[in-house]
Formats: structure tokens, sequence, C-alpha cells
């Protein structure tokens, strides 16, 4: 049996989580087409007849400007203390220099693994290029090419970090798909609809703390806090007569009952909280 841990790195909106849902065939991370999406390290557990792979996706490596990103860039480092094999992911078709001066800031003292992401809005000349210039660096041990979003590669990418993987037995029971609790991935697609409703600004303001969670004969009853910035911010997600919150609890709604195959009923309030991005108190009641 093989077992152990695959961190995933990159650049924000390299594709990170696409591939972890990808590789695990369930929705573990969140993903929108705005970086900085993924805030907390989230393991995915892949267990099959002869191997457990344990798969985490960490935020995008980025210059902290906030409190809150200081604690993702600490998700980032934790991750690479524990890992057994590293999947560096790049888009491929971006210039390799700034890829290349964040993997080799990693320091990784285990085997790496290149991801070249988005190789099908590529062209051969440029995956070549993209090629020749990772497999010339010290960290690098092999290089995949792949696409995430159209899945194609995945079993590739599997027996590459298989060759790295050591002998051991299973860290998690079979079923388990990962170590965080359901409440965190209820907050997750709840933040996950706010990436998708609201302009540039407003899902970077944002969090989402369950504070309820009771799973009752027929469904299970969901009451969530939204905690932004400011009060303009909390007029912009109610909208007018309240016709966003409506719609983005419909649409979040929907998502968590494929997600628990449960109905669910669902209630959302909103709530401010200044400069809770920079509040060491507030990030850990928000979990962070």
């Amino acid at each position: 049996m093989q077992s152990g841990f695959v961190n995933i790195f990159g650049k924000p909106n390299a594709g990170k989580s696409t591939l972890l849902n990808a590789l695990i065939g369930e929705k573990m991370a969140i993903v929108s087409h705005k970086v900085q999406t993924t805030r907390h390290r989230i393991k995915a557990i892949l267990t099959e007849k002869d191997y457990q792979v344990i798969f985490s996706d960490t935020p995008g490596i980025i210059e902290p400007k906030y409190k809150l990103h200081e604690k993702m860039m600490q998700a980032v480092k934790s991750s690479l203390e524990d890992a057994d094999v590293a999947l560096l992911m790049t888009d491929v078709n971006e210039d390799q220099q700034e890829s290349n001066t964040n993997f080799t800031a990693l320091h990784l003292k285990v085997p790496a693994v290149v991801v070249l992401n988005k190789a099908d809005k590529a062209d051969e000349a440029t995956i070549q290029a993209a090629m020749e210039f990772y497999r010339k660096q010290p960290y690098c041990k092999d290089v995949v090419i792949l696409s995430a979003l159209k899945k194609n590669g995945l079993d590739f990418l599997l027996k590459k970090v298989l060759q790295f993987l050591p002998e051991g037995a299973p860290f998690y029971d079979g079923d388990d798909l990962s170590d965080m609790p359901t409440r965190f991935f209820v907050s997750e697609l709840i933040r996950e609809k706010i990436f998708h409703l609201f302009g540039d600004e407003i899902p970077y303001h944002t969090t989402v703390l369950i504070q309820e969670f009771a799973e009752k004969t027929t469904l299970i009853k969901i009451r969530a806090e939204i905690i932004v910035q400011r009060e303009t911010q909390k007029g912009i997600i109610l909208g007018e007569g309240g016709k966003m919150i409506r719609k983005l609890g419909t649409d979040a709604r929907q998502d968590i009952e494929q997600f628990l195959n449960s109905k669910v009923f669902l209630e959302l309030f909103v709530k401010v909280r200044p400069k809770w991005r920079d509040n060491e108190m507030q990030l850990r009641e928000y979990g962070y």
C-alpha cells in the first residue's frame, strides 16, 4: 500500500482548485475566475485498493496585505512541512519566470512534479517551450501537461505521483473524503456564490460563518452569517428589496442540497464587522 500527502502549489488562478475537484470527482474546493478564491488549505482524500493520496489545495502564493493574507500564506507554509510530493501548478500560457521564482522560493525538500495546466488553450510550440524550461529547474523531477477543466491528463498525473509516494498504511478511513467538517464546505459554497454574483471588490471583503446546522427529520436547517466590512457592502449584498440575497440564497441552497444529498432550509443574514480582515480575534472566530 502506498500512502502520503501530495500538496498543490501555484499562483492564484493556476487551476489548483479545479484540479483537486477533478482528481477527487467531487466538489471539494470552490472555484471562480477571480484570484484568491481559496483561503484555507483543503485536504481531499483519494482512496483506492493499492493507495491513499491526500491531496491539498493551498491558497495561491501572494504578497500579504492583510492579516487574512498572512494566515493564507501560513497555510501554504504548513503544506510545505508535511508534503511527500509537491505538485507545482502553472498556466502553460503564462510567462514562466514568475512561477519559477515562486517555486524556487518554496525551497522544496521533496520530489516536485511541475503541472502545466490549461494545455487545451495552448499550441504545441508553447507547450514544448514550457516543458524544456521547467525540466532544467533543479526542483523539477518531472513535467505533466493537462487540462484540469477538461479532465485531460489526470490518469497520467496520478501515475507520476504514485512513482514518488512512499509505502505506508492509510492515514484515513476509506470513506473519508476530507478532514474538514461539513459546515466548512457549506460556508465555502455560500462564499463561492458571492464570488459569482458580486463585483470585483465585495468577495474579498466577505466571509461566511455557519451559526446553525441542524439535521431535522426531513431536511437540514442552516443559518449562516455573511460578514462584510461596511454598511454599503451590506446594502449591495441585500440588493434592492432583498433581491440579491434571495438570489444568493437560492443558488447556494441548490449547491448545498446537491453536496449534502438532502433537502435544505437556508437562512442568510448580513453582519457588518469593520476591518475584520486585520482583526486577529475575528479571524480566529471565522476559522482562519
